[in-house]
């Protein structure tokens, strides 16, 4: 018998069209706090369930939803990588803190921690800055600092005002992700850089909800966050507001193998925060679902309790 349940619960998405398509973990016992999960780019929320439930099983009533262009959150399977004709960023930030509040309406009042992966992690370091703040954040798979970022974001808008917002642009694409396999090449799989596991590759290049193309406004989104969760103003902004734990895979490209986490690490050092970082050696990008899976959530346990 499972010492949990789970739950459907669908949110009103900020941009008033969508409805935000979520899970909610409820363990049986006494509930010690909220665990709100956002995922990351060209995925869905229940891609997180194994890790959900053990955060269920220890207490923590654990969350999350398909972001905007994403999973069960969009209308029809075309709207998969678009989010929003302009100001999709904004969005989706905004959609981290209402439907956390749906969710902490219901369930009252009790200590509240954030993490986002990949994608996600720019959205929570982001929506930390403008419109919540959690009593502990969790920032997972994220990257640092890129001065080609400013060069992207003049590309995708340049190609969105020229195509229009609903544009796939290979070259975007190719700009964003064409160097991602560059060191597990031999390894001859597309998904390589995600993890060291190949059922995991496999899975996810079977899954229909995975993998999908951005368009260029949806680039243009994800390539804003990373730039503005990378400026000087995010890491004094956000410093001293919350203690913070930055993991990632030691082979992440996202992270830049390390060196960008580290880049991460030291600004909020330099800037007052309270940040612990953990690189776990051999896991590549998603480290929920790569050989330091178990280390990942019995740390993450520990940072929280």
């Amino acid at each position: 018998m499972n010492n949990y349940t789970v739950i459907d619960k669908s949110v009103l998405s900020s941009d008033g069209a969508h409805k935000l398509a979520g899970k909610v973990y409820l363990p049986s016992g006494e509930i010690k706090g909220y665990f709100h999960v956002v995922h990351g780019m060209a995925e869905h929320i229940a891609r997180y369930e194994s890790f959900m439930i053990s955060l269920a099983e220890n207490g923590y009533l654990a969350f999350g939803y398909d972001n905007l262009g994403h999973g069960y959150s969009v209308n029809d399977e075309s709207e998969l990588g678009f989010i929003a004709d302009k100001n999709g960023d904004d969005l989706l930030m905004r959609d981290v803190k209402v439907f956390a509040d749906a969710v902490r309406e219901e369930y009252g009042d009790r200590p509240y921690f954030l993490m986002g992966h990949s994608m996600g992690s720019f959205i929570v370091r982001m929506a930390t800055q403008k419109y919540i703040t959690p009593d502990k954040l969790i920032i997972m798979g994220t990257g640092g600092p890129m001065p080609i970022l400013v060069f992207g974001l003049y590309i995708a808008k340049a190609i969105r005002a020229l195509r229009g917002a609903h544009h796939t642009s290979g070259l975007v694409n190719a700009l964003a992700f064409g160097t991602y396999n560059e060191r597990f090449k031999d390894e001859n799989d597309f998904y390589a850089w995600l993890s060291t596991k190949k059922e995991t590759r496999e899975k996810y290049s079977a899954d229909k909800l995975c993998g999908f193309p951005f368009t260029v406004s949806a680039m243009h989104d994800l390539i804003s966050l990373t730039y503005n969760s990378n400026r000087d103003e995010w890491f004094s902004s956000v410093a001293k507001k919350m203690p913070i734990l930055l993991v990632s895979g030691e082979n992440d490209v996202v992270g830049g193998y390390g060196k960008g986490v580290n880049a991460v690490e030291e600004k909020l050092r330099e800037n007052g925060a309270d940040v612990k970082k953990i690189l776990y050696p051999d896991a590549r990008h998603e480290i929920l679902n790569d050989v330091s899976r178990d280390d990942t959530v019995r740390d993450i346990l520990e940072f929280i309790s």
